[in-house]
């Protein structure tokens, strides 16, 4: 067989199985759109080993059991777990939706689990809530409390995640600036560092960003993943000549995370030692079974809606969701992020779930599990080029999610804003999640606000009963603290 009827043949495989051709896309779509997917998340790789490497245990030990900090040790187990979900979301699920360690989530592990038990004991929950999460999926209880929920607030879901994205993109990249303490303001962020575009990163973002938008409004092919190399090449320039250097105290105008520096080594020896670092029943006995019952509740809720909107907001961006709001395959999309969850937990570096920042892949063309398979590859081949990885500075990368979360805001207008009984739930929603930085926060203000405003107006009965028993969980998610007081 000739080599080019050969590769037309991988070409007519990959498209039936993916259904590329059906849903819109190409092969070059799917695999643009991986790459830029990757490079908008890749971050974690750098940030889960800082947010959770530096926490004692209560035994005083650090992730992976040792007395000093063994950050190369969980970024290995981030990539590794990363790129196996992320590849498995799109062979068995077929969504352009990648999965990595959540942010939030890992914190809370970090400071509100480990810090009370042993990290294997906090990891041994991570598993447990991974589990309970897959039964809820495999009985269709998950899909089905999906399915209860209004498509107007689905919408809102999904333009509130836009917002939200957005929000991300400036912090990350300092546009938006956390005013500190010390400045005795009851004003909490400000533009820039200092109240003004101030520092050579921020010329990278506003650069990036407007390459994009232009390269986007002239309808170029690859304008997100152009746009994100030429930004990173900029600032390897900026880097080289004037030693801008990392954010810190003494240098507020560096770099957020990744400083854009040629390494000298492009590979790196991987060290797996924190896989297998979990205890099932540690939280029980350390911490008492009413305690840990009610830290899994809140992973459980966190990680449970979480998911239902981001993989919403991604249907909503690609055109992939049926007239009632719900995406293709969306019980092979849950499976895969149930057990993403347990698996974060078994390799010891937190619950893996799916990334809004999917969307900016969807944003290049991403339509298929095809892109999931690309950034699949793309995380399982940084466990050896880390040093690589690292040269994209987030300042370069987010000016992909702030287009991105244009696009999904487009969806307001789908919304019925003279009606109350929706609009006003549909608004908390939307506001919420920016406000509160949290996905999940949003959806159960506005879960909550909505059977409320059915309740006064003497409609309960319309609501669902799967509605009303999410809207319970939200409240008791609510009061996690002051519950956590009373039982821990």
């Amino acid at each position: 067989m000739a080599k080019g009827a050969h590769v037309s043949a991988q070409s007519k495989w990959l498209d039936r199985y993916f259904k590329i051709s059906k849903r819109g896309s190409t092969i070059g779509q799917e695999m643009r759109g991986g790459v830029v997917t990757f490079l908008t998340m890749a971050y974690i790789i750098v940030l889960n080993p800082l947010i959770l490497g530096f926490v004692k245990d209560s035994t005083g030990h650090y992730l992976g059991g040792g007395l000093e900090p063994n950050l190369a040790a969980i970024a290995a187990g981030t990539s590794l777990v990363a790129g196996i979900m992320t590849l498995l979301m799109g062979a068995v699920a077929n969504y352009p939706l990648a999965l990595a360690t959540g942010l939030g989530l890992n914190a809370f592990v970090a400071f509100s689990i480990a810090t009370r038990s042993t990290w294997e004991a906090a990891m041994g929950l991570v598993v447990i809530e991974g589990i309970l999460i897959l039964i809820l999926v495999l009985t269709g209880l998950r899909q089905a409390i999906f399915r209860a929920v209004p498509h107007q607030l689905k919408t809102a879901i999904s333009v509130g995640i836009g917002l939200f994205i957005t929000f991300i993109a400036f912090v990350d990249a300092g546009f938006v600036h956390r005013i500190p303490d010390a400045a005795n303001t009851t004003v909490p962020v400000q533009l820039g560092a200092t109240g003004s575009l101030d520092g050579l990163p921020i010329v990278v973002f506003v650069v990036g960003l407007l390459l994009i938008i232009a390269l986007w409004i002239h309808r170029v092919k690859a304008a997100i993943l152009i746009g994100i190399a030429a930004a990173t090449i900029l600032a390897l320039v900026l880097e080289a000549i004037f030693h801008v250097g990392a954010v810190g105290a003494a240098n507020p105008l560096g770099w957020g995370l990744n400083v854009p520096v040629i390494p000298g080594d492009l590979f790196s020896v991987p060290n797996f030692a924190t896989l297998g670092h979990f205890d099932l029943v540690g939280a029980f006995t350390s911490m008492g079974i009413l305690a840990a019952i009610l830290l899994i509740i809140s992973l459980l809720v966190s990680d449970f809606f979480d998911t239902v909107g981001t993989m919403t907001a991604i249907g909503a961006e690609g055109n992939l969701l049926d007239k009632d709001g719900n995406p293709p395959n969306t019980k092979e999309i849950l499976i895969v992020d149930s057990v993403a969850a347990a698996a974060g937990g078994m390799a010891g570096v937190s619950s893996n779930t799916s990334y809004i920042e999917s969307a900016a892949g969807v944003g290049e063309g991403a339509r298929t599990g095809l892109a999931s398979i690309v950034t699949g590859v793309l995380f399982l081949l940084s466990i050896f080029l880390a040093p690589l990885v690292r040269i994209v500075p987030s300042e370069a990368a987010v000016p992909a999610l702030v287009l991105v979360g244009f696009l999904m805001m487009r969806q307001l207008s789908d919304i019925k804003w003279r009606d109350n009984d929706i609009a006003i739930p549909a608004a908390l929603t939307i506001l919420a999640m920016p406000f509160t930085y949290s996905i999940s926060v949003g959806i159960g203000v506005g879960f909550i606000s909505y059977v409320f405003i059915k309740l006064i107006r003497g409609k309960a009965k319309s609501v669902h009963p799967l509605l009303w028993g999410a809207s319970m969980l939200f409240v008791i998610y609510f009061a996690m603290a002051p519950l956590q007081r009373l039982f821990g």
